[in-house]
């Protein structure tokens, strides 16, 4: 991408937009196109359409969806799918129609099959059913995929979709119904110690012990995290591949214009909420609900097609949970 493009960042508040954006500014990209959900309401087929239309935009980054965990996703799977679907398609066809150079769908993970073989390789796509928890959205991504693919092929667009794993960083969501597993677990160990030491200041009772974090299922399943920043680096390279490279990865013939983003590596929950305490210096006990779903037992991506383009992620879990939690601290004190 030249430095001087007109570069559209679809949903550039969110955890993944702003991580996208920081990275083309410190990059020297100067001339993004921004705009908030109040200003451009991509649901809208119409004023979609005329923002496309009157800006002619060079590249786009779709991050704009409606996302969440488990629980979200478990109790308004009517609104995931319906405004994924409609966000998505007016800004593909849209970027269609008005010659965007190059596009790229932002998805998750999630729209592998649920007993997927591991690690995920991006054919094993429609190879069997998916985790009935988040269906909805998953469903949506994958008609996300299908619209790239079919431009490409019936009209010649470069679109690629990039399937990125659990994501977690600055600009995340910690809200304890709507957030993803990480976040929700950094939060309710940092509000489990505040309410540890205020007990034990009012108390003085030196008992740290009496305050229980309980996490929802086993522990047991594993989950694969990437930091987003590092999500952001992912994207400006596929973005700025070669002509001929990308054109091989739009062609692929086992999975096209599809490619996992992710580290390769896996945590189960329970060694996850283990670093998480031990990292906000909780000291009380932990409990596993095993009344609550646990999800996709597995969900590890095969990441050998992006390293096999030269790229790899930089920033190790400990290092990003760390640095999550000073983030969400400093938040919570502005």
């Amino acid at each position: 991408m030249d430095r001087n493009a007109k570069i559209y960042v679809a949903g550039h508040r969110g955890l993944v937009g702003s991580a996208i954006v920081r990275k083309l500014q410190a990059e020297g990209y100067g001339n993004l196109v921004l705009r908030t959900s109040k200003e451009l309401d991509l649901r809208n087929q119409v004023a979609t359409s005329q923002f496309f239309e009157a800006e002619k935009l060079d590249h786009v980054f779709l991050a704009a969806a409606k996302v969440g965990g488990i629980v979200a996703n478990s109790t308004y799977p009517a609104d995931f799918i319906y405004d994924n679907l409609a966000i998505q398609n007016n800004v593909i066809h849209n970027s269609r129609l008005t010659g965007v150079k190059r596009l790229l769908f932002l998805g998750s993970t999630c729209i592998y099959p649920k007993l997927s073989p591991q690690p995920i390789k991006e054919e094993y796509l429609l190879t069997g059913p998916l985790e009935p928890t988040n269906d909805a959205y998953a469903i949506a991504k994958i008609a996300g995929i299908t619209l790239c693919r079919s431009c490409n092929r019936q009209y010649g667009t470069r679109f690629l979709a990039a399937m990125p794993t659990n994501l977690y960083g600055p600009g995340d969501n910690f809200d304890l119904e709507k957030s993803h597993v990480l976040p929700a677990l950094l939060r309710k160990f940092h509000e489990a110690k505040k309410k540890q030491e205020s007990g034990v200041r009012s108390q003085e009772s030196g008992e740290k012990g009496n305050i229980t974090v309980t996490i929802w299922g086993s522990g047991s399943p594993k989950r694969e995290f990437l930091h987003v920043d590092d999500l952001a680096d992912a994207c400006l390279f596929l973005m700025n591949l070669p002509e001929e490279t990308y054109s091989r990865l739009l062609a692929m013939p086992e999975a096209p214009a599809l490619i996992n983003v992710g580290t390769g590596e896996e945590v189960s929950i329970k060694e996850l909420a283990l670093l998480i305490k031990e990292i906000v210096g909780f000291e009380g006990r932990l409990e596993f609900d095993s009344s609550k779903p646990d999800g996709t037992p597995r969900k590890l991506c095969d990441v050998s097609r992006l390293h096999e383009l030269g790229w790899k992620h930089r920033t190790g879990l400990r290092e990003g949970v760390r640095s999550t939690y000073e983030w969400y601290k400093r938040q919570e004190k502005l």
